[in-house]
């Protein structure tokens, strides 16, 4: 993702990102990271008609101002941007969606519904060769939009918004590591988006939308929204597939559908799980910083025994 302190806003940024990346990679390790590039009210067509030229931008991330880590730079009106999304139509550079708006009159938990209705709606309507994805969907309203939207929508799922619903903020005390943006919504949107997720509808699929924040600002007056699910991620989605019966249909989820989406190719190298509990540590340690993991202290009913040695991530 590419709100970093200064934000990915133009190629050469995004490109120098990479290379730093790249350069942590460890030997032996073969990870590809798809780069995206940061939209402003700044960002100009020439400026997409580069990242189309490059080799490693494959998307832009629209952030509406002010509504998660890092968002301060982001668009506040998507009506001064139709010139790039017009160059990100004609060059076929996907646009990725934060999908809420921000205004202070709007219930927070009606965020997402309130975008589709005022903006996705007229992005594509406007722009209907451009393809979107509205990112880690929360609610019933976003997959009901992506069901009957063309084949050039499509939505991501975490695994975080599969398993909770926004009970688990207030589950016996204020609970900060289940804080996250979007926010977790009613049961009866958990239901959808499990019924979407595990439905092998080929426009639904795998993003994890982990933050690894420290526990030192997630524990704090005005902590950080995120959830960190990455050491977890895909034991919890087989979690839940089994549960809905469907785990004919993870692979597709996880490894099948975002490529064919994006029009990259599949990976070769396979994963394998089994249903074996295992227990997830109350903290990971990295550096001096320490971070608390989604399920941290209890268990997870699947447990990854073998992994390819070939990644590829959206950066």
């Amino acid at each position: 993702m590419p709100n970093l302190k200064p934000p990915l806003t133009t190629v050469a940024l995004a490109e120098a990102y990479r290379g730093r990346i790249l350069a942590a990679v460890p030997e032996g390790v073969t990870f590809d990271p798809l780069m995206t590039l940061y939209l402003t009210e700044n960002t100009s067509p020439d400026e997409i008609r580069r990242a189309k030229a490059a080799d490693s931008i494959y998307a832009v991330k629209y952030y509406p101002a002010g509504a998660t880590t890092n968002s301060e730079t982001g668009v506040q009106d998507l009506s001064r941007v139709d010139a790039v999304l017009e160059a990100m139509e004609e060059v076929d550079l996907p646009l990725l969606l934060h999908g809420e708006v921000t205004d202070r009159d709007i219930d927070v938990f009606d965020r997402e519904a309130v975008f589709i209705e005022r903006h996705l709606r007229r992005i594509n309507t406007r722009f209907p060769a451009l393809r979107t994805v509205l990112e880690h969907v929360t609610t019933k309203d976003a997959v009901d939009y992506v069901l009957e939207a063309s084949e050039r929508v499509a939505a991501t799922i975490t695994v975080h918004h599969l398993l909770l619903n926004r009970n688990a903020i207030f589950d016996g005390g204020l609970r900060p590591h289940h804080y996250c943006l979007p926010l977790l919504k009613r049961e009866t949107h958990r239901q959808a988006l499990v019924e979407a997720a595990t439905s092998g509808h080929p426009r639904f699929f795998l993003g994890t939308d982990s933050a690894p924040h420290p526990r030192h600002a997630k524990e704090s007056a005005c902590g950080c929204a995120g959830i960190y699910s990455a050491p977890v991620a895909i034991e919890l989605y087989a979690e839940v597939f089994a549960a809905a019966s469907s785990l004919d249909r993870l692979e597709g989820f996880a490894s099948f559908h975002g490529p064919d989406f994006y029009g990259l190719p599949r990976n070769d190298d396979k994963i394998t799980l089994e249903a074996h509990a295992w227990s997830v540590p109350e903290l990971i340690t990295t550096g001096l910083q320490e971070i608390v993991p989604l399920r941290a202290g209890d268990e997870v009913a699947w447990r990854l025994i073998d992994i390819g040695s070939r990644v590829d991530s959206v950066a």
